[in-house]
């Protein structure tokens, strides 16, 4: 399984692209893998700040239902609507189309908590 090595991961299978002080979130190709198909992602509108840990929204497929954790501290400057009406881009294009959400990161020290893609493969066993 191709792991990108430009982004940054959480051990909750959080993926981050860091670009300056923005920062784009979701969920890792093996995280959707395991997910199987994505039928709703909710997280709400109205949602403000990120704290590095804390829930910040719920992904539902077929099989269960998973919690999405904010991977940094941030202001959140956009939500992925179009994940409304389909929800299946986290399945196709998990690293593209399929992102959640974009903040301005508040908080760089945090990013050193994160792993690099060697060892995100390492914990998913790749």
């Amino acid at each position: 399984m191709a792991i990108p090595e430009n982004l940054k991961y959480t051990k909750e299978h959080e993926w981050m692209l860091i670009e300056g002080e923005t920062a784009t979130i979701g969920i890792t190709n093996y995280a959707q893998g395991e997910l199987g198909d994505v039928v709703f992602v909710d997280i709400d509108a109205n949602l403000k700040e990120l704290v590095a840990g804390e829930k910040f929204g719920v992904i539902e497929a077929v099989k269960t239902v998973s919690e999405l954790y904010a991977p940094c501290s941030g202001k959140v400057l956009e939500i992925n609507t179009e994940l409304n009406g389909m929800p299946d881009r986290v399945n196709r294009d998990p690293y593209g189309a399929g992102w959640m959400i974009k903040v301005e990161i508040t908080n760089p020290a945090e990013l050193d908590n994160l792993l690099d893609s060697t060892g995100y493969g390492a914990l998913i066993g790749d």
